[in-house]
């Protein structure tokens, strides 16, 4: 059950900081922005997305974490905290 939990949240993690990282560093919402109208709100975009990649990128490290803490708690034999 644990297992199944920090895979998950390791897989939020990648997800969302990959999303974040392809929208920081392409200009797709740029673009896409400016074909529906939305151009003039592109400068603060960096307010949104810089911050949302450093949350996903905590998350990752925290799922990594919390994966390694599941794996040597498997092979002692204790439940991790």
């Amino acid at each position: 059950m644990e297992e199944r939990r920090t895979t998950r949240l390791l897989r939020t993690g990648l997800i969302g900081s990959v999303i974040a990282a392809i929208c920081c560093f392409t200009p797709i919402l740029v673009v896409l922005f400016g074909a529906v109208g939305l151009g003039a709100i592109t400068g603060d975009l960096d307010y949104v997305l810089l911050p949302a990649l450093a949350v996903f990128l905590g998350l990752t490290a925290y799922g990594v974490y919390r994966q390694k803490q599941v794996a040597a708690a498997c092979c002692v034999g204790h439940e991790p905290q």
